[in-house]
């Protein structure tokens, strides 16, 4: 309900009589009742408060106004945020000058460009932010918390525009964790029997950002593009979880864009990079336990620096929690090998039937703990470490459905053909959000997940690399060529705007949108319109 003084969001649960009052002048936020809403006051159906954020024209309101329906965790429904609004708390603009006009409209753009990256997705009575084994192992009084307490702040991107909800616990409740990332759900059937198969993954805000501008870790250990993916399966009430990581090489290097098609990394030679590596790989254990690296980069060339730095650091840091395995995905699978991944998946089988999966009876009794997780890494941690991830997790599904009874003794996965489809295509469109999100265009490679081929209604997968798939990575390649190299400084102001690492100063005289460049930043566009008119005309008046 919106009134010139305040803004009212009032709980629509059956018998809530609660009312959040923001006041609009003063920013005090504090609890009413439904009587003392105004009858004047313009009312809209909104589905969560997203947050607040301070900007150039003062503080604005971040609410969620579309949602779409995911599935069902548990009984839990799970939502994703499709459509946003950013609400104004200050009534008019009179008070800016032109300039500061033109900066709000600009840190407005940016946030509306965050929240239009496909992927927020939330629950209000389920923790999307934890593992089913990470879940099971808390207290009663940590199941009392309410959502925005209890959750993992690696993964509720809408932390720091919660803030002031956070500070007064009274109003938790009103508060929306919204988490980024990729979700879907499936029912489905194998031998007659049924189970919901779920595949989850959760983006890492901290050092959040995009390709080029976002490589390796910061003084804090964590480490760019940093996913936690958990494949899930529910059957007559048994619960099997599955946990894998992707995240950048964890020292300190940068790949800065150059105008060339693959900037040549450079590793940091100013800094103690063990310092950074050992924080990385100790909040590692505790959240997981052991870990197995899976370095997929190139073993020659420009990559080959970042692999053989990462194997020495394993060997210094010689932590027996830490294990290293380097396998050069694009070597050993060029001109469309794929059937050597197998070598990979025999190298690592011994340790994954090792350190198992997480599984819960339909009694509530742990049965086992999954023990060590695979932390997998490529260039972007994107398209190869998709593909592999995709077959550690196959392998897992293979012995959690023979353990609950769903497969019989003998049968594979890879023989359910329905299933089979239903696989491939989540991994890729999982695989494709993930790319989206870090490099601006969906992923390379998901033919091998998918076989692509066209039809009227699009893509259709069933597991091979094919010619039309290397056309489609040429096509995303390009497209990723041009927004890493000419809209991805935007793009990642956008993001540190949006989760905090950048702070709007209302009145910080000098506005950093606005840098005078001399003639030499014009000379080569002056160039090129030259140069382009010039053959035009020569085209149009060759006699």
């Amino acid at each position: 309900h919106i009134t010139p003084e305040k803004f009212y969001v009032e709980a629509c649960d059956d018998g809530a009589d609660d009312v959040l009052a923001i006041d609009r002048v003063s920013t005090e936020v504090t609890l009413t009742v439904k009587k003392d809403v105004p009858p004047s006051a313009v009312t809209r159906p909104i589905y969560g408060i997203l947050g607040t954020i301070r900007l150039v024209a003062g503080t604005y309101l971040i609410v969620i106004t579309k949602k779409k329906k995911v599935g069902e965790i548990f009984s839990h429904v799970i939502w994703k945020a499709t459509d946003f609004d950013i609400l104004s708390y200050k009534k008019t603009m009179l008070h800016l000058t032109d300039i500061q006009l033109q900066d709000n409209k600009v840190f407005l753009s940016m946030l509306s460009h965050v929240l239009s990256v496909d992927g927020f997705y939330f629950s209000t009575t389920y923790d999307l932010t934890h593992t089913l084994q990470r879940l099971a192992n808390t207290s009663p009084e940590f199941q009392e918390m309410s959502l925005l307490e209890r959750a993992d702040p690696r993964f509720v991107w809408n932390g720091h525009l919660l803030r002031e909800f956070a500070a007064q616990p009274e109003i938790h409740r009103f508060a929306t964790p919204v988490m980024h990332g990729f979700i879907t759900m499936h029912s489905c059937s194998i031998n007659g029997k049924c189970f919901d198969w779920l595949l989850v993954s959760r983006r890492s805000c901290f050092r959040a950002g995009v390709r080029y501008y976002v490589r390796g870790i910061d003084s804090e250990g964590h480490a760019a593009n940093f996913v936690e993916t958990e494949q899930i399966v529910h059957y007559k009430g048994s619960k099997a979880s599955f946990v894998q990581t992707r995240g950048s090489i964890p020292f300190f290097w940068s790949q800065r864009p150059n105008l060339k098609y693959k900037p040549k990394p450079q590793i940091s030679k100013s800094v103690n990079h063990m310092d950074g590596f050992q924080r990385h790989f100790d909040s590692q254990i505790i959240s997981y336990g052991k870990q197995m690296i899976v370095n997929l980069v190139n073993q020659k060339g420009s990559e080959k620096p970042l692999e053989q730095t990462f194997a020495k650091m394993v060997n210094s840091m010689a932590n027996g929690m830490v294990r290293y395995v380097a396998f050069d995905f694009h070597k050993e699978c060029s001109r469309m090998r794929w059937d050597r991944l197998q070598i990979l998946m025999d190298q690592l089988a011994e340790q994954q039937d090792e350190f198992s999966y997480f599984l819960v009876d339909s009694d509530g009794k742990i049965v086992t703990h999954q023990e060590e997780i695979f932390r997998s890494n490529c260039m972007d941690c994107l398209d190869r470490t998709n593909v592999i991830q995709s077959l550690l997790a196959r392998r897992s599904l293979q012995a959690q459905l023979q353990r609950l009874g769903v497969l019989h003794v003998g049968q594979r996965i890879e023989e359910q053909a329905d299933f089979e489809k239903i696989y491939k295509n989540a991994w890729a469109d999982n695989a494709n959000a993930c790319a989206k999100q870090y490099a601006g265009t969906g992923a390379l490679k998901t033919d091998y997940t998918r076989q692509v081929s066209l039809s009227c209604k699009g893509l259709l997968r069933t597991g091979k690399r094919t010619q039309w798939g290397l056309i489609m990575d040429g096509w995303n390649s390009l497209i990723r060529y041009y927004k890493n190299n000419f809209s991805d400084g935007f793009r990642q102001d956008a993001i540190d705007l949006f989760l905090g690492n950048y702070s709007v100063d209302e009145v910080e005289p000098a506005s950093p949108l606005h840098v005078k460049k001399d003639w030499k930043f014009l000379a080569l566009p002056i160039i090129m319109v030259v140069a382009f008119s010039m053959c035009i005309i020569c085209l149009l008046m060759a006699g």
